[in-house]
Formats: structure tokens, C-alpha cells, sequence
């Protein structure tokens, strides 16, 4: 997406690059815990770090690099870390300028109560990743329904996109709807597919050519398993 849009329009570019920021900075902040550093110390590398990131040089460095928006961000936060950790945070605890917004409590919270986990930082992150793409398509296609005054078909359908048994059955959830099995499962099925669509359309915000999206899906859905 950044790729696309800095072709032709800098500033729309960098606007882009901050959204992508603003959706996936949890792999990070947890990557940066899980190096070691405490929970005030994460926060603010973390917002140093995309400081630095949404500088103007950056988007030269993303042309060059290219390649998938995930291993970029990774490298790039190594690097930072590689030349942060033998000094003291330049930030003061709310002295800096706000980038990403961190809620301090909850997201060390959502952090300690995740499983723990014996993989390596850099495949929890990717897990991590996966995970944060995954709510973010789920978020999409729950805020169509409720532009469309269906947010109680959503509430009762999302268990069908996990791919398991939903707890109701199609005549069960059709009957609290009102609508038939029939019906019922095509809609399911129209689901699915819209659901599928966001998927992809997610992923080519961040791999740099369509045909990297089928890639990415594999990838990320083995780092999920």
C-alpha cells in the first residue's frame, strides 16, 4: 500500500504507513517484552522506535528494501534495539511525543495473560502477527454487517468462520432469525467468502506485489499452527 501510493503522493503515502503502524504495532511492543525489557521500558522503545519509522527518510528505505511490510517492521525494530540497549531510554515516562496509541494497563495486560510460549521472539512475533491481521479483517467485516443493520446476523454467524462447529446448528440460528436453513447456510457461505476477500485485501497492504498474497497466507497460517 505504502509502495503504491508514494509513487505518486508522498504525503498520502506517509499517511498510510501510519495506519499500517497504528494496526500492527502489538507484535512489536510484545517482541521488545519478550527481549527482556520491563513494561515502561517497551512502551517507550516502542514509540521511539515509530518515531523513527514515520520520518521522512523512511519511505526510501521501504522502496529499497521492499519485499513483505512483517519483515521489514522486524528488521527495522532489531536494528533500533541493536543500537538502544547499552544506553538509557532517550524518552522521559510522558515526556515524548505520542506516535501509536499504548494504553499502558491494558496492553501489558493483553501481554501477560497471552500463553507462554517456548518459540523464539521472532515466531511468537509472527504468531502475533498473524493473529492481530486476523482481528483486524474480523473487525472489518463486523463493522459492514452493522452498516447494514445486521449486527445481530453477525454476532450469531462469526463462530462459522473459524472453520469449526458453531454451538448452534444453521436450523437453530434460523429459527432465532427468522430465516430458513436453506437460507441460512448461504448466507454462511456468503460470509466465508466476503471474509476471505478482506483477508486478501489485508495482506496486499503489506507485501509489495499480488502475487506475494497466497505466500503470505500460507505463511501466516503456519505461523498460527
Amino acid at each position: 500500500m505504502v509502495l503504491a501510493v508514494g509513487r505518486d503522493d508522498k504525503e498520502r503515502a506517509s499517511d498510510a504507513l501510519a495506519k499500517l503502524c497504528q494496526t500492527y504495532w502489538y507484535p512489536l511492543y510484545a517482541y521488545v517484552r519478550q527481549r527482556g525489557y520491563a513494561p515502561h521500558d517497551a512502551q517507550d522503545l516502542t514509540q521511539e522506535f515509530f518515531a523513527r519509522l514515520l520520518a521522512k527518510n523512511t519511505l526510501g528505505a521501504i522502496t529499497r528494501e521492499k519485499g513483505k511490510f512483517r519483515s521489514f517492521l522486524l528488521m527495522a525494530l532489531k536494528r533500533f534495539l541493536a543500537n538502544e540497549w547499552d544506553r538509557a531510554i532517550r524518552l522521559k515516562r510522558g515526556g515524548g511525543q505520542t506516535i501509536i496509541s499504548l494504553d499502558e494497563e491494558r496492553t501489558e495486560a493483553r501481554y501477560v495473560v497471552e500463553p507462554t510460549d517456548d518459540a523464539s521472539p521472532e515466531k511468537a512475533f509472527e504468531r502475533r502477527w498473524a493473529l492481530t491481521l486476523l482481528d483486524q479483517v474480523l473487525k472489518q467485516l463486523e463493522a459492514e454487517f452493522a452498516d447494514a443493520g445486521k449486527a445481530a446476523l453477525f454476532a450469531e454467524l462469526k463462530s462459522f468462520l473459524s472453520g469449526e462447529s458453531s454451538v448452534s446448528t444453521y436450523a437453530e440460528i434460523g429459527k432465532r432469525l427468522g430465516m430458513s436453513e436453506a437460507n441460512m447456510k448461504v448466507t454462511v457461505h456468503r460470509l466465508r467468502h466476503r471474509f476471505r476477500e478482506l483477508l486478501r485485501l489485508e495482506i496486499a497492504n503489506t507485501v509489495d506485489s499480488p502475487e506475494a498474497i497466497d505466500d503470505e497466507i500460507r505463511h501466516l497460517f503456519a505461523a498460527l499452527n
